[in-house]
Parts: C-alpha cells; sequence; structure tokens
C-alpha cells in the first residue's frame, strides 16, 4: 500500500526527546521558548506561543482576539471540523461563506453578505497548504473594523504575495500533528505582530496567569511540552527540504495526470507558494467508487472533507446553517493522492498508472 501519509522521523528527533527526558523538564520550558523563537522567526512573525494541538491554538487565538458569547465568526464550511469547533468553543456562532472552486479557499467575494453587526472575526484556511487570497479578506476586514485569523494548520512556510502564512493577519495558528508537513507528535502553535494579542495568547494557554500564581484572565491548560517541542526544533531545519519534495511530487503527478479524463489537478494561484499538505484532485463521478478502486489497487487516498460543516448532524442539532453550493459539490468530488516527501519515482508512476485505469473503468 502506498500510504496517504507518512511522518519523517530522523535519530535526530529520537535523540533531541531522549535528551529531555534525561533532564527531567518535561512540560513547557526551555525547549518550548526555544521553539516558539524559531518558529516565529520562520514565520515572519513577532511573537510564537505554542500550544498542545492546532484546535487548541485557534481556540486560544480567537479568545485573544475577544470572540465572545453571541459573536459571529466567518469562515468557510470546506474544512476539518477544528475550524468551526474552535468558535463554538468560543461560545461564538460560525457563520459561512463559499470557496473558489478553484483553490478550495474561503472566497472574498462571498464574505461580505455574510457580515452582520454580531461579526467579530473572519476565520479563513489555507486549505491543502495553498494561502487564501489575504488583500481582499483584509480589506474587508479593516472596513468592517473585524480580527483576521488565519487557519494556517496545513500551510507551513507556505508564502501569499512574497509573506510568510502566519503572518499577515491578526493572528495565525498552526498544527503539529502526525501527518502535517513537520510535527511534534501533537502540538501547535499562535503566531502574531501584536504585542497584547501575544501576551493575551501567552495567559490564555497557561490558565490565564501573568505571573505564577496569579491569574488575570480566564485561561486554559493548552501548553506544549520540551519534549513535543524538542521534535520541533528539529523539524524545522527540515520543512523547506519536505515542502520542495512535496511540490516536486505534486508537480510530476500534475503533468502525469494532465489529460486524463473526468480528472481536474489542482490549481496553483500565481500569487502564492503552494505546500501541499495534500495534493486534491475532482473526480466528476463516482468518487466513492473511483476512491475504492484506488484503495483495492493499494493507493491510499482521503478525501478532506466529505461533509459540508454546517450538514454535520451535530451543527444541524444546533441550528446551524449555510448555503454553499460550491463547498457541496467539492465535498462529493474531491479525493487526496499520496504527495508526501518520502514517495519514490515508481510510486508516483504507480499513483499515476492507478488513477488512469480507474478513469478509463469508471470516468
Amino acid at each position: 500500500m502506498i500510504n496517504i501519509a507518512k511522518p519523517i522521523i530522523s535519530d535526530e528527533e529520537i535523540e533531541a526527546v531522549t535528551e529531555v527526558l534525561k533532564s527531567g523538564m518535561l512540560a513547557q520550558g526551555p525547549k518550548v521558548d526555544e521553539f516558539e523563537k524559531k518558529f516565529a522567526e520562520y514565520s515572519e512573525a513577532k511573537y510564537g506561543i505554542a500550544t498542545s494541538s492546532g484546535t487548541t491554538a485557534l481556540h486560544t487565538a480567537l479568545v485573544a482576539a475577544g470572540v465572545e458569547r453571541g459573536d459571529e465568526v466567518i469562515t468557510t464550511p470546506f474544512t476539518f471540523a477544528a475550524t468551526s469547533n474552535s468558535i463554538l468553543y468560543s461560545d461564538a456562532t460560525p457563520v459561512y461563506a463559499d470557496i473558489d472552486p478553484k483553490t478550495f479557499n474561503l472566497n472574498p467575494e462571498k464574505i461580505e453578505e455574510k457580515i452582520t453587526d454580531k461579526t467579530k472575526a473572519i476565520v479563513p484556511v489555507h486549505l491543502y497548504g495553498q494561502p487564501a487570497d489575504m488583500d481582499p479578506i483584509l480589506e474587508i476586514a479593516e472596513k468592517h473594523d473585524l480580527k483576521v485569523i488565519e487557519d494556517a494548520a496545513q500551510a507551513h512556510g507556505s508564502t501569499y504575495k512574497g509573506k510568510k502564512i502566519g503572518s499577515i493577519g491578526d493572528l495565525g495558528c498552526f498544527s503539529f500533528y502526525p501527518t502535517k508537513n513537520m510535527t511534534t507528535g501533537e502540538g501547535g502553535m499562535v503566531t502574531t505582530n501584536d504585542d497584547d494579542l501575544a501576551e493575551k495568547s501567552a495567559m490564555i494557554r497557561a490558565h490565564g496567569e501573568s505571573k505564577r500564581y496569579e491569574q488575570s484572565l480566564l485561561g486554559y491548560n493548552y501548553r506544549m511540552t520540551d519534549i513535543a517541542a524538542s521534535i520541533g526544533i528539529v523539524q524545522l531545519k527540515s520543512i523547506d527540504k519536505f515542502n520542495e519534495k512535496r511540490n516536486e511530487n505534486a508537480k510530476y503527478l500534475s503533468e502525469g495526470l494532465s489529460d486524463v479524463e473526468g480528472i481536474t489537478t489542482p490549481c496553483v494561484d500565481s500569487n502564492v507558494t503552494h505546500v501541499f499538505h495534500q495534493y486534491t484532485i475532482r473526480v466528476s463521478k463516482d468518487r466513492d467508487e473511483f476512491k475504492q478502486f484506488l484503495t483495492d489497487n493499494e493507493i491510499g487516498t482521503g478525501v478532506h472533507y466529505p461533509i459540508v460543516l454546517y450538514k454535520q448532524p451535530y451543527y444541524q442539532n444546533l441550528g446551524i446553517t449555510g448555503n454553499c453550493p460550491e463547498a457541496e459539490l467539492a465535498a462529493n468530488q474531491v479525493i487526496s493522492l499520496p504527495v508526501h516527501p518520502s514517495l519514490t519515482t515508481e510510486e508516483l508512476d504507480t499513483i499515476i498508472e492507478t488513477v488512469k485505469k480507474g478513469s478509463e473503468k469508471l470516468l
């Protein structure tokens, strides 16, 4: 089986973890501080605030931005549930704008019609590793005095018009889950250039403490461990190499699949650097049968994501609704193929040939 994802862990990560274990400092400590500084520098942000996951990074950022009960937050329905769940954790309501069918990202032209006097923030998701169109989003936010929180969980190292993702909005949020472009096992990071937002984020992730045992606001235990941070420090050294290989693999796949009937390969916006967390194609029909064909032929796949968020049972039970036809169409058509850095040319050729056979049989 050619796996859809494969974390790369070397002896250096193992040695770094061993060093931390031997030190006795296992919780948040000097390694977290080092990782925060290095990741912030890499992301061209002034501050990095490490958290226990990408989801807790999102919740931390939303609370730091002042999102609270009764507020609305505009985001995309075509993403992982964590984006919207973090809005619910903040006692706010997610409001969904439709996506651009080419990039799968939030369509700026669909945002303004969703703004009400309850709107507090916009959360664009840089889906699959391709940045959302940030300039018009920032213009809308400035016009309506809204915060912009980048969900960069899949976009480590990507750029928009030469600027690193995570340094463009008021806050950025990253995930270091094992399948991401770099990992800490589990973990997340909030990035920001704002002194006040950085201070609030740091307090929120550590029980609201402004200093030891002095609680200034309601916070949570969202801290990263030094064990996780030690892995992140090593992984950060290789992230550009990992991303470069992902781009090479994506280009190879797109060239090989360019003339396959019933398949649409990923579109890359000319203003961005895509880091291909996922290589996601559209299938014109019979997506689930096509996916099963690939599985039967030992090609790992993923469907990211099969249900738009406002159609999730829990969200429907809350009375949350949406009308995003492009997102719904994408949810019925997308399949992600392996693109990770460990793939060989032989494996890429196997993926291409298997997709071609599936197209001939099913599409």
